[in-house]
């Protein structure tokens, strides 16, 4: 049974929906025009039950308001504190955190600030370094997000249908293209000149520090990464000790093929109940 409600923060009203019946508290983080619907197939799974599975949408998406105040909550810095304190506000002092995307960057961004983080799985997510202070996108990605329409602010409805299409292709729902044109087209530019400008963290830096469990779940098919890029960087500690390549699945490899990518995220969940 899913408990749906909406928590007020100073980056906005969140919209947080809740399953399971566990103690252990399992947050998951959408990606850029999105929503936490794209965890569908992960909440309806018959091991969500055991656990305590959250997914919000990030200020500026979903059901949730748009930022009051853009410049400080559309960056990845912003969004990780929005994170945080609405970590705080369901009191949630520890959680394992499922990033997706632009998701896995915030949660990278939050190894720094939320000590409470038990362990990280990334997808679509390669943590890039920095190159005179500026986030090296070229090494993570085939085309840099900069030049594309994910930094537009206003889309036109062929910009949402080709994003949508890029991500999902023939996987995707009428609720994927609603959450696109919805998504606040300031928080895109933001996003994208902070990351210019050199905001948040070293994220490739911070992996190769922190000592928590990280686990790599990709589409061996995903367009928008560089998959060999993982293979250069140096995690403390990389679950199975290597990333994992879902074979034919793109960018979304828990929404397009759910029954390849469950049992990997249930197996990690298990192992790090423990931790």
């Amino acid at each position: 049974m899913a408990y749906r409600r909406r928590i007020v923060t100073s980056h906005g009203a969140l919209a947080v929906e809740e399953r399971g019946e566990g103690k252990t508290p399992v947050l998951l983080i959408h990606g850029n025009s999105s929503c936490r619907d794209v965890f569908h197939y992960q909440l309806e799974a018959p091991f969500a039950a055991s656990y305590r599975m959250i997914a919000f949408d990030l200020p500026g998406h979903g059901q949730s308001s748009d930022a009051p105040d853009p410049q400080r909550s559309y960056t990845l810095p912003g969004f990780a504190d929005a994170t945080i304190e609405l970590l705080g506000a369901l009191g949630i002092s520890e959680a394992v955190v499922f990033g997706w995307s632009l998701g896995g960057h915030i949660a990278i961004e939050m190894l720094s600030r939320y000590p409470g983080m038990r362990a990280l799985l990334l997808s679509g997510s390669p943590p890039i370094g920095k190159v005179n202070g500026v986030n090296d996108m070229g090494r993570g990605f085939n085309n840099s997000p900069h030049g594309s329409v994910a930094g537009k602010t206003a889309w036109s409805e062929k910009d949402a249908q080709s994003f949508i299409h890029a991500l999902f292709g023939e996987s995707a729902k009428p609720f994927l293209f609603e959450a696109a044109r919805r998504a606040d087209g300031r928080f895109r530019k933001r996003l994208f000149e902070s990351s210019r400008e050199g905001e948040g963290a070293n994220q490739r830096q911070i992996v190769e520090s922190t000592t928590i469990p990280i686990a790599v779940i990709n589409g061996a098919a995903d367009p928008l990464i560089k998959l060999d890029y993982f293979e250069t960087v140096s995690f403390q500690y990389l679950w199975d000790g290597a990333d994992h390549r879902l074979a034919g699945l793109g960018h979304v490899p828990f929404w397009q093929g759910a029954d390849a990518f469950n049992p990997l995220f249930e197996r990690f969940l298990s192992e790090m109940e423990g931790k």
